[in-house]
């Protein structure tokens, strides 16, 4: 027996060796053994072909099968295999999804347990609109464009002066005087090759902002100005399509997500009115410590990023106030208005500059 075994065996590792397909290299093997098995179950006792070939049909039986459970194990084996990667592979990233650089960038993403491969992949398949390539919406560009959001829009119509440079990081001394789209454009690309960016130079208004939303997840409104402010709301409100808006002044800022769709409130619902002129001075008038915009412009990111994935707990329905003077920060609850003229029942149907 050990004779025969040791022949099938020899024949399988010559066809391994000659690179024959792995039902080739079973074929002669297997022809020896049903060739020994005839005659061990055709032949006469005490007959020297049978002798020699085992000498017995039982013990061949009884070896044949061993080998079938065996192989029956691993049969099963494989199929349990097979069906824990079917039920795991929702949670882990798709190599087909990914380039494995982008796997290495993004490998501290995937690794979160509130994130991992999924998140990962609505990451890349968003699209973020950023209004506003100024203080706030620099560090905001940055770290959406770190964290592999796939398409980035930027809308502004100003250029890079050099009183910009104390807080918007995402500019540098060579951009002065080049338009604030074009040189948030360079930086995202030179940060992530991965990322679509979109410059759109010129100022938001109520003409084209319907088609421009209705393109886009999610917009991130880091403007300075209260008219531009509640228009983006407005028209965030009209498409459906939720707004992280945020503002700084000297050493404090604040930052919310509002949308209406979502049962939350919009901006004009905790901010039914703009401010006295007096009450509310720009940046240029009353000044700004430059990382502060870091620090809410990050919390917007981090907010988008939340969202876009299901990640956590939104700031939607609560409003957060940073001092950065103090080191304090503080949440409170924030609700629709059912009077609200952007969402309410006295909401206009269109979207007015």
């Amino acid at each position: 027996m050990l004779l025969v075994l040791a022949i099938a065996l020899g024949l399988y590792v010559l066809g391994r060796v000659m690179g024959a397909s792995p039902q080739a290299r079973l074929f002669l093997p297997g022809l020896v053994i049903v060739a020994v098995l005839i005659i061990q179950a055709t032949l006469p006792e005490g007959n020297t072909l049978k002798a020699a070939t085992g000498g017995s049909l039982r013990n061949w039986l009884i070896l044949m099968g061993v080998v079938a459970l065996v192989l029956a194990y691993r049969f099963g084996l494989s199929r349990l295999r097979a069906r824990h990667d079917a039920v795991e592979a929702p949670n882990t990233p798709q190599q087909g999804s990914f380039s494995p650089a982008e796997l290495d960038r993004y490998a501290r993403h995937i690794v979160l347990r509130e994130l991992g491969g999924p998140g990962q992949k609505k990451l890349k398949q968003a699209k973020v609109l950023v209004v506003g390539a100024g203080g706030l919406g620099a560090p905001a560009l940055q770290y959406l464009a770190a964290a592999g959001v796939g398409t980035i829009g930027i809308v502004d119509d100003d250029t890079v002066s050099v009183s910009n440079l104390q807080r918007q990081v995402i500019h540098r001394d060579a951009d002065t005087g080049r338009p604030k789209v074009q040189s948030a454009a360079d930086a995202i690309h030179a940060q992530n090759p991965f990322v679509t960016v979109r410059p759109y130079q010129r100022r938001l208004d109520a003409e084209i902002a319907p088609d421009l939303l209705a393109d886009y997840d999610l917009v991130l409104d880091g403007t300075d100005n209260f008219d531009t402010r509640y228009l983006i709301n407005r028209a965030c409100v009209a498409a459906g399509v939720p707004l992280v808006s945020a503002a700084i002044t000297q050493w404090e800022g604040q930052i919310s997500l509002y949308h209406p769709a979502g049962d939350a409130p919009c901006y004009a619902c905790v901010f039914p009115q703009a401010p006295a002129p007096e009450l509310a001075p720009s940046c240029a008038e009353a000044g700004v410590i430059g990382a502060l915009p870091g620090v809410v412009g990050s919390m917007m990111a981090a907010e988008a990023i939340k969202w876009i994935t299901g990640a956590g707990q939104t700031l939607a329905g609560r409003l957060m106030i940073y001092d950065a003077l103090y080191a304090d920060a503080r949440v409170i609850n924030v609700k629709r208005r059912a009077d609200c003229a952007t969402c309410g029942s006295g909401a206009s149907p269109k979207i007015v500059d």
